[in-house]
């Protein structure tokens, strides 16, 4: 599993897929400006929303959904990359 650092992602969110695997009312205090919410309970049913030529970055609140999250991913034949830290990390803005 390939992993990104918040601060490399702070770098370049803007040019970034990111997923972010939180519940929806976790994601309602802030999220990295551009991502989706896709609650990791809902993701073996939305993951056809998902594009498998594009490369996506998942994040979560501590990294340890994110990464069940970029596992399952990884094992669907998508480019995944998982955010360590997750948001508790994430020294970016927020939206």
């Amino acid at each position: 599993m390939k992993n990104i650092s918040p601060a490399d992602v702070e770098k370049n969110y803007a040019e970034l897929n990111v997923i972010d695997v939180r519940e929806t009312d976790e994601v309602k205090t802030g999220k990295i400006p551009g991502a989706v919410n896709i609650p990791l309970g809902l993701l073996e049913f939305r993951k056809q929303e998902l594009d498998k030529s594009k490369e996506y970055v998942v994040v979560c609140h501590a990294g340890g959904r994110s990464a069940q999250a970029t596992q399952y991913m990884e094992d669907q034949g998508y480019q995944v990359t998982n955010m360590t830290g997750g948001m508790n990390n994430w020294q970016g803005p927020v939206e």
